[in-house]
């Protein structure tokens, strides 16, 4: 089903915080009238990305809300009309060179569209004569259960993503692509496949349908062979990774110059009555999100993301941000108690990294830094597999998040 277009008819929450890096400062107040595509919010520090209003109408105020991660947000509020108004200095820029592109994709205000949230601009932005990048890997795996959001830019947008693809390798002087697209995708590997007939630099890599293939360092090894060593980037290995959705965008962005102010997100659940995604603007409220979902009972669990790596919103004022790719809704859900460790080993196996779990939590526990170095928790990727599969329903995974905040700490 082709995605649908949602527009917010109450305000729209636009976070400051929107990405991995400094904050933004809004450049706007309460009581001023903005169009849509207008910057709102920007930084001086080169680790960020600037907001922009997805709508037309007035600032209504600044309002701290606790984030999703448990963080106080600085948001703008905006109060949209009915009359949709074009920022009048929304104009294509001029992209000839890679120093333009990267100027460019930082003034389009682009996040990874994965969910990490990296500013794109200042992973192409990296030093060509410290960094041999041989391989552009796009990251089309989408390993998640229920989100489809990247599957339908394969298939509603492949034009954009080749031409984002082409416009890369072109001024980052990288000779080869890989696009990587997991089995259960048939009708997206044999349309990309078809459509890229002639390249011989661009190559569409079936991948195999495990979780967490979408992961950098899994991704890397399953379509180059290549192993992203402890303390390494990507582009240590010659590879520059991009999401599918974000070279559509940079596509879409050289030909119109409209910035990131909406995004697609996948609305699925098991009380959903008809999954599908839609294109809604950045800042739209999960109140108004409800609204215009077909729900068959009131949720009792929502959570922003994947079921594996998303997190639970607990409040009907949550925005949707750059990095929402799902909202997902459920009802009955499972509570589980957590039991004593029975060495069973399941999240020894289960882990795609080849960690040791148990011993990241005991370690932790203790305050045992020498040994969470040693045993190499910064490795963790986060993914949720090891929670998801111990019978004792120990959460794992929120101790290694734990213990790698205590490292970063103690630096």
């Amino acid at each position: 089903m082709r995605t649908k277009k949602l527009d917010s008819p109450g305000p729209v929450i636009i976070s400051m915080v929107q990405n991995i890096g400094a904050p933004c400062v809004p450049v706007v107040k309460p009581g001023d009238y903005v169009q849509t595509g207008q910057l709102i919010a920007d930084s001086d520090s080169f680790v960020s990305a600037p907001v922009y209003s997805s709508v037309t109408g007035k600032v209504l105020e600044e309002r701290f809300i606790l984030g999703i991660n448990g963080n106080l947000e600085k948001t703008l509020v905006i109060e949209p009309e009915k009359n949709e108004i074009l920022c009048e200095k929304i104009a294509p820029p001029v992209i000839e060179t890679r120093a333009q592109l990267i100027e460019a994709v930082r003034k389009s205000g682009l996040v990874g569209l994965g969910g990490a949230g990296f500013p794109t601009h200042v992973k192409i932005g990296y030093d060509s004569e410290k960094f041999n990048v041989d391989t552009l890997i796009i990251n089309g795996a989408e390993c998640e259960p229920y989100i489809t959001s990247d599957y339908r830019e394969f298939m509603e947008n492949s034009g954009d993503v080749i031409k984002g693809i082409k416009l890369i390798m072109k001024l980052c002087a990288i000779p080869h692509a890989i696009i990587g697209i997991e089995k259960n995708r048939p009708i997206a590997v044999k349309l990309m496949r078809e459509l890229l007939e002639t390249e011989k630099n661009i190559k569409v890599k079936p991948l195999p349908t495990n979780y967490p293939q979408g992961a950098e360092k899994v991704l890397i090894y399953n379509t180059t062979r290549r192993i992203v060593k402890e303390g390494q980037l990507p582009l240590s290995e010659g590879c520059l990774i991009l999401n599918v959705s974000s070279v559509a965008f940079i596509a879409r962005y050289a030909e119109t110059g409209i910035p990131l102010i909406s995004r697609r997100i996948t609305i699925d659940g098991n009380i959903v009555n008809k999954p599908s995604n839609y294109l809604v603007p950045v800042g739209m409220t999960l109140g108004e999100l409800m609204k215009k979902t077909d729900l068959r009972l009131q949720p009792d669990r929502i959570i922003f993301g994947g079921p594996m790596m998303g997190k639970s919103v607990y409040d009907l004022d949550t925005p949707v941000c750059k990095t929402t790719g799902a909202v997902l809704f459920f009802k009955d859900m499972p509570e589980y108690r957590a039991t004593s460790c029975i060495r069973c080993g399941k999240c020894l196996r289960a882990c795609s990294m080849n960690l040791m779990p148990t011993e990241f939590e005991k370690a932790y526990e203790m305050r045992d830094l020498k040994r969470l170095r040693k045993l190499r928790v910064n490795l963790c990727m986060e993914c949720g597999s090891c929670s998801y599969i111990c019978p004792a329903k120990r959460n794992l995974t929120e101790r290694n998040k734990l213990a790698k905040d205590l490292l970063r700490k103690e630096l």
